[in-house]
């Protein structure tokens, strides 16, 4: 996402979230699990892909409970192109939680109790107002079973 937007999510991601599980910026989860064994061909398809897309507005239409957490809901159709795209390269290789319907959504607070998170959806909910941010590209992470390691960035052409 872009700069502005990315810095906003994570002061509230800093101000809300247990420090201890706060191990990556504020993000937008495409996919929990892609072919790790097949990584040059990932990157091969993203590349691809983001060579092609041109930067995007997602409007970020609400917020959402999680039960122990909050989150912004966003809600673009090119953003769901995007990720159909994807998908089909690696449908017969995605995990149970990938082939759920897609429900975009920026995590500012999880693993709480459903108390402290019900406190802050309606704090939140109270003054908010959709507004847009812009999708500059995507990021492909590797989970290291507690820390996150950054692989790649492809931005989008434009």
């Amino acid at each position: 996402m872009d700069d502005e937007s990315s810095a906003s999510f994570d002061a509230l991601r800093r101000a809300h979230f247990p420090v201890e599980r706060n191990l990556i910026p504020a993000h937008l989860t495409l996919f929990h699990h892609l072919p790790g064994q097949e990584l040059p061909a990932v990157e091969a398809v993203l590349k691809a892909l983001c060579e092609q897309q041109a930067a995007f507005e997602l409007p970020v239409t609400g917020l959402r409970s999680l039960g122990r957490g909050v989150a912004f809901t966003l809600n673009s159709e090119q953003l769901a192109a995007v990720r159909k795209a994807l998908a089909a390269h690696w449908q017969d290789k995605l995990g149970a939680q990938d082939q759920q319907a897609f429900r975009p959504h920026v995590t500012i607070q999880n693993k709480v109790t459903p108390e402290e998170a019900r406190l802050l959806l309606n704090r939140l909910s109270e003054g908010f107002e959709p507004f847009t941010i812009k999708a500059r590209g995507l990021l492909l992470w590797r989970y290291l079973g507690g820390p996150w390691e950054q692989l790649s960035r492809f931005p989008f052409s434009s």
